[in-house]
């Protein structure tokens, strides 16, 4: 029998091709929503209210964060993750279909590519896994969001690396909007959806959020979405001594601190690329600049290419952590 030390799906566990065995579904109600409202204070209109969410969509539910929608499908993802040392990067995240309060999500990660890491007598040995990630709502068996992401993991095997030597490929960071324009969802009304002159940004413009906000609740988060990675719940499995905030949580404030500064944003259609740049830590406070790279006008409303940047501060010291470029869809 494997101790607990072993248990968890190690680097030279994995097959290209191998699909894991899934986490359990997980059905967004009213508690799901209230707790991802309170840790990350997204104010994104057509997950605040019923009312308007109807006059938009046209379907008598709220729609469910696609901030809340992405932390648990990344949280599903973590079986294969419970051996992370850290996440590199997302890339090609696109949400199919929105999701409304009452669906249950259901995610199946498959290995893509494997590639080991030199080994050095400082470290343990170690490989990073590429990984296709699709969730799917059980209702209807239709796909809500897929993407890759790409881990580093352990290896079991103190001694030697199994030989993976795949291309990995490379992040792509270039926004094309044309080839977002599929994802709009076409029958949606934006008429409720109001700005001001004041509030509607140029290409080019930079819009630095005024407002900062302390990361809290690192480990309610990481529960409620079901994240399994030891690093984001016990310090003593960090390199760092200390317990890192889960990607999910600084990447749900970044998109929080967006729709304060462009009130107009009805949904996220997906993320181009996003790049963990340094650790962040509970208690860290975060600040935001956001960047409208790229604007796209159609019937339905506007898409808007972002890219936002996160700095952590602890103490007098301030660290990139985020750099993530998205696509919006508002007015």
């Amino acid at each position: 029998m494997e101790s607990g030390n072993n248990l968890g799906t190690f680097f030279d566990d994995l097959e290209v091709g191998q699909i894991l065995p899934p986490s359990p579904d997980l059905t967004i109600t009213s508690g799901e929503i209230a707790i991802y409202q309170s840790i990350c204070g997204d104010p994104l209109p057509a997950s605040l209210s019923l009312p308007l969410a109807e006059k938009i969509t046209g379907v008598s539910k709220r729609v469910v964060n696609p901030g809340l929608v992405m932390d648990i499908s990344i949280g599903q993802s973590t079986v294969a993750t419970r051996k992370v040392i850290a996440n590199l990067f997302y890339r090609g995240v696109s949400f199919q279909r929105p999701v409304f309060e009452g669906e249950t999500l259901h995610t199946e990660v498959k290995i893509k590519g494997l590639k080991d890491l030199s080994l050095r007598k400082d470290r343990t040995p170690r490989g990073l896994a590429l990984l296709g990630i699709t969730t799917t709502c059980v209702e209807d068996g239709s796909t809500v969001v897929d993407y890759e992401r790409c881990a580093m993991l352990k290896a079991r095997d103190p001694e030697k690396l199994p030989g993976h030597d795949d291309d990995l490929g490379s992040v792509e960071t270039e926004i094309v909007l044309d080839e977002w324009e599929h994802l709009v969802p076409s029958s949606w009304d934006l008429s409720s959806l109001k700005i001001t002159e004041r509030e509607s940004l140029s290409s080019g413009e930079i819009r630095v959020d005024e407002l900062r906000d302390t990361v809290s609740n690192a480990m309610e988060l990481v529960r409620l979405t079901q994240n399994q990675a030891p690093v984001h719940r016990d310090a003593s499995t960090s390199a760092a001594g200390e317990r890192l905030v889960y990607g999910g949580h600084t990447i749900g404030m970044a998109q929080a601190s967006l729709s304060r500064v462009m009130p107009g944003i009805a949904t996220i259609l997906g993320w181009q690329s996003c790049d963990h740049l340094g650790p962040v830590h509970e208690g860290d406070v975060l600040s935001f600049h956001h960047t409208l790279l790229d604007q796209k006008k159609l019937n339905e409303g506007t898409i808007s290419a972002i890219k936002t940047e996160v700095v952590s501060t602890r103490g007098s010291e301030g660290s990139d952590v985020l750099d993530w470029r998205l696509v919006v869809f508002g007015v």
